[in-house]
């Protein structure tokens, strides 16, 4: 009798007051801003790079993530082209968003720098690869300019680990050797197998972050992608793969997790490019806006 005097009362509720019970499921559980690939600078355009309009699309992302409430914001590097200047300027536009912004170095965030942790500093980064968790899902930012030739790693061991990645791409005769492109330490690779056994024990869903693409191979994935791979493969935590660097994008699934390459924002002279992930119990969707491409991922 109490069970359905209680059930009478619930469906009264929901008959009078208007409430939509299936509503429930169309909120998302975290919603968050991405981006990639500002890359201001006060410059000439240049291949297709509008440099200067980076300002005006910037804004116009901050105003829509603060407008939409996302949770926080996930930058995936190369906010600036080619000077510390340039990264002030962005950093001061990011103090408009309402929530966090996450930031990961890009390559061309180490032009004109020569010590990496005020590069960090600048870029209000806890450490030079981290993670952050909220709710059940972890969230793994990587630093895939690590171990580059343009991320003042001459005279250390980090160097040593450059030229064995390089050599080994040359003997492979695979195509993502080119300067621009970085790597992670096995220093680096040793503290992601750490998050993902902690959050696979923990029953964790996991986003990788990166600016680098991983997958799929198109020369511009990280000197040592297949190694990382390898390892985030072997858990099935991992949900999705996010990254930049590559402003044309890119989509493929690596076994059976979404690798999905963000469009730049830099490189039209009009059209944005930003979006927002939304996570929901089954599924994770990205609306995309201008260039950024929208996906559906079931969980």
């Amino acid at each position: 009798m109490k069970i359905f005097k209680l059930f009478t009362t619930l469906l009264v509720s929901v008959l009078y007051f208007g409430i939509d019970l299936s509503a429930q499921d169309n909120v998302p559980l975290i919603k968050f801003g991405l981006i990639a690939d500002i890359q201001y600078c006060d410059c000439d355009n240049a291949n297709k790079r509008f440099y200067r309009n980076s300002l005006s699309k910037l804004d116009e992302a901050i105003n829509y993530f603060n407008k939409n409430n996302v949770h926080f914001i996930l930058n995936l590097g190369d906010l600036s082209d080619r000077n510390p200047a340039s990264l002030d300027t962005i950093m001061l536009r990011l103090k408009k968003l309402d929530k966090k912004a996450y930031n990961t170095t890009g390559n061309h965030d180490y032009n004109g720098i020569t010590n990496n942790k005020l590069l960090f500093k600048k870029l209000k980064m806890p450490s030079e690869y981290y993670s952050f968790k909220k709710g059940s899902w972890r969230f793994i930012i990587l630093n895939t300019n690590e171990i580059a030739s343009y991320a003042n790693v001459g005279g250390t061991e980090k160097e040593k680990e450059l030229l064995a990645m390089q050599e080994k791409i040359k003997q492979e005769k695979r195509n993502n050797g080119a300067p621009w492109n970085g790597g992670i330490s096995q220093k680096q690779m040793q503290w992601l197998k750490k998050e993902l056994d902690e959050a696979q024990k923990k029953g964790q869903n996991v986003i990788v972050f990166s600016h680098h693409p991983l997958y799929p191979e198109m020369g511009l994935t990280a000197l040592n992608d297949k190694e990382i791979l390898e390892l985030i493969g072997k858990y099935s935590c991992v949900k999705v793969l996010f990254a930049g660097h590559h402003h044309e994008g890119a989509f493929d699934y690596y076994k059976n997790i979404p690798s999905v390459t963000v469009q730049g924002m830099v490189e039209t002279e009009n059209e944005n490019a930003y979006g927002i992930v939304e996570i929901y119990s089954d599924k994770i969707v990205l609306n995309g806006k201008g260039r950024m491409k929208s996906y559906e991922f079931q969980l």
